[in-house]
């Protein structure tokens, strides 16, 4: 555990240095005009349409330049967005992701039962170190705002549905795209009940 969170903590200052040129000329409104035709899953200001298609809106503006250019490049696998990237430059992925980063954040409401809270809130803030699963909350802070400046998402919002198929997909090695392994590390010691709790938990996160 402690190994795992020093990394966390190195991580932190790498990644935001390698984005910043690149967010500088990030063209909001050139990223609209793009990202017309992400509307069909996401939205037009990226609210997903549906539990598997992730809202994008206030979220991180480097975590989805990042998730754009992967997707394009194959670096992680999305069966849904199999061609709809081929055209884009890394300007565009950077312009679109600046679209949907201005754009209100989604304010969700998580399933009121009690049991499935706690073990949410446990998994989110204190994390299980019997399992060796450190807390949500130190890459994606106490409110599920994330840490934009290195690269770890918004989860605040995020559809449950959406989260367990992400931390399933960590866990199995299906997406590797994750920052040093962590996620995949991580989501390996979660149990199907601790990613329905964490994904249930941060949906109405805010």
């Amino acid at each position: 555990m402690r190994q795992l969170l020093a990394s966390l903590a190195i991580t932190l200052g790498a990644v935001g240095t390698v984005h910043a040129d690149m967010q500088s000329d990030a063209d909001a409104a050139a990223g609209k005009e793009k990202a017309q035709a992400c509307a069909a899953c996401h939205g037009p200001t990226g609210v997903g349409i549906g539990p598997i298609f992730p809202n994008l809106a206030g979220q991180h503006a480097p975590y989805l330049a990042r998730q754009i250019i992967d997707i394009r490049d194959g670096d992680r696998a999305v069966p849904q967005m199999v061609g709809q990237l081929d055209d884009y430059t890394d300007q565009d992925a950077w312009n679109v992701a600046a679209w949907f980063a201005s754009q209100e954040p989604v304010v969700g409401q998580a399933d009121p039962d009690q049991q499935l809270l706690e073990r949410g809130k446990e998994l989110y803030r204190a994390g299980d170190l019997a399992k060796g699963v450190p807390a949500c909350s130190a890459c994606h802070s106490p409110n599920g705002g994330g840490i934009g400046s290195a690269g770890y998402p918004a989860l605040s919002g995020q559809h449950a549905e959406y989260i367990v198929t992400s931390l399933q997909a960590f866990a199995a090695g299906d997406r590797s795209n994750d920052l040093n392994g962590m996620m995949s590390d991580i989501a390996s010691r979660m149990s199907d009940e601790d990613m329905e709790a964490v994904g249930n938990y941060v949906q109405g996160l805010h």
